[in-house]
C-alpha cells in the first residue's frame, strides 16, 4: 500500500521488528517439519463437519486453512491492524497535524513496540481466523501457526495428533462464527474503531493516563482484579472495551465449548489435553506474567473460561439452537455483566 499520505506507524519497520525477534521455533527434521504442515492442513478441512454439526452452524466454504510459520503470523496481523487504523480518518488527521520531527519518531518508535509485541505473542498464538487481513469482498483465510503448535504440544507431552485436531476444531469454529454470521466481522471491526475514535490524545489526558497505567501495573504485580489496558482508557472508551470484552468472550468461550464437545470419538485424548493446556495457561514465569499483564492478556485469558461458562450454562438451559439466537443480531449479544450472569441474558433475549 502505497500513498503520500503521513503513518502514524511505520509498518515496514513493525514488521521487521517482528520477523526478526519471533523464535523460529522448536528444533525439526526437514520429514518432520513437512509432516505436521500435511497433518494440520488435513486435520483443518476435517475439523470441518464435527463443528457443523455440533454448532448446527453453516459457514460458506473458503480456501483451505494456510500453514504458517511466526513470520507470516506477524505480517497478516501487521496487516490486519494497518487495514484497521487506515480506516480510522481522525488518526490520519491527528498524524498529519503533528510536526514531521515528532511524526517521524513517534511512527518509529511505535513501530518497534509493535514488532516486539507481536514477536513476543508469535511465540503463544496457536492459530487465528484472518477477520482484517482479508482483501476487501474476500473471505478471511484461517491461519494455523506451526512452530508453536509443535512447540506446546511437546512441552504438553500429548498426543500431536490429537492436540492438532483439538487446535483446529477451535480455530475452525471461528471461521464458521464469522462465515455463517454475516454481519460478525463489520460489527467487530465498526467496534474497535468507535474504541480508537474515543481516544483523547490531548497532552494531560495522556500523561493522566500513563501515570495511571503505572499505577495499575505495579497493583497487578499483587493482585488480578486490575487492568493496565483499561486505566489507560476514557470513560467512553471503557464502555465500548466492555462491549467488545463481552464479544470476545462469547467468541473464545463459544469454540473452547466446540473443541471440548466434539468428543473422546473425534478427539480420543480429549480430556487430558484440556487439564494440561488449561494447567498451562495458569501457571507462568514471572517475566511472562508480567507481560501479560502489561499488554492485557490476562484479561484475554479470563474471556476463555467466563464465556465458556455462559455458553455451557445457556446451552444446558435452552440447547444449542437455543443459544445460537446470539447469533441473530447486535443486539442479541451479551453485554459484559450478562457474560456474568447468563440467566439475565436468558431472560432479556430468549424468553
Amino acid at each position: 500500500m502505497t500513498n503520500d499520505r503521513p503513518e502514524a506507524i511505520d509498518w515496514d519497520l513493525a514488521l521487521a521488528t517482528g520477523r526478526r525477534f519471533a523464535p523460529t521455533g522448536p528444533e525439526a527434521s526437514t520429514d518432520e517439519a513437512r509432516g505436521a504442515v500435511v497433518m494440520l492442513r488435513d486435520l483443518a478441512r476435517a475439523a470441518v463437519a464435527p463443528v457443523r454439526e455440533v454448532t448446527g452452524m453453516v459457514a460458506p466454504e473458503t480456501s483451505p486453512a494456510v500453514v504458517v510459520d511466526r513470520g507470516a503470523w506477524i505480517a497478516s496481523n501487521v496487516t490486519g491492524m494497518r487495514t484497521v487504523l487506515d480506516s480510522w480518518d481522525a488518526l490520519t488527521e491527528r498524524t498529519q497535524a503533528a510536526p514531521a520531527v515528532i511524526r517521524g519518531l513517534g511512527s518509529r518508535g511505535t513501530a518497534l513496540q509493535l514488532g516486539a509485541v507481536l514477536a513476543w505473542l508469535s511465540t503463544k498464538v496457536l492459530g487465528q481466523f484472518e477477520t482484517f487481513g482479508a482483501a476487501p469482498g474476500e473471505p478471511g483465510r484461517l491461519l494455523l501457526v506451526a512452530p508453536t503448535i509443535v512447540q506446546v504440544e511437546r512441552q504438553l507431552d500429548v498426543d500431536p495428533r490429537d492436540f492438532r485436531f483439538w487446535v483446529c476444531l477451535h480455530e475452525e469454529t471461528h471461521r464458521v462464527q464469522f462465515g455463517a454470521v454475516p454481519w460478525l466481522a463489520g460489527h467487530l471491526t465498526d467496534r474497535i474503531t468507535a474504541l480508537l475514535a474515543a481516544s483523547d490524545l490531548s497532552a494531560r489526558e495522556t500523561l493522566e493516563r500513563i501515570v495511571a497505567a503505572g499505577y495499575a501495573l505495579v497493583r497487578s504485580l499483587r493482585s488480578d482484579d486490575v487492568s493496565v489496558v483499561e486505566a489507560l482508557q476514557t470513560p467512553e472508551q471503557r464502555v465500548i472495551f466492555d462491549e467488545l470484552t463481552a464479544l470476545m468472550s462469547l467468541l473464545e468461550g463459544h469454540a473452547d465449548v466446540v473443541m471440548d464437545d466434539v468428543g473422546p470419538q473425534v478427539v480420543p485424548s480429549v480430556e487430558v489435553i484440556r487439564a494440561r493446556f488449561t494447567a498451562r495457561r495458569e501457571q507462568v514465569g514471572a517475566m511472562d506474567q508480567l507481560a501479560r499483564r502489561a499488554l492485557g492478556m490476562d484479561a484475554k485469558l479470563r474471556q476463555y473460561s467466563d464465556g465458556a461458562t455462559f455458553v455451557r450454562h445457556v446451552v444446558d438451559r435452552v440447547g444449542m439452537a437455543g443459544f445460537n439466537v446470539v447469533w441473530t443480531s447486535p443486539e442479541h449479544l451479551p453485554s459484559r455483566a450478562e457474560i456474568h450472569d447468563p440467566d439475565q441474558w436468558l431472560a432479556r433475549v430468549v424468553a
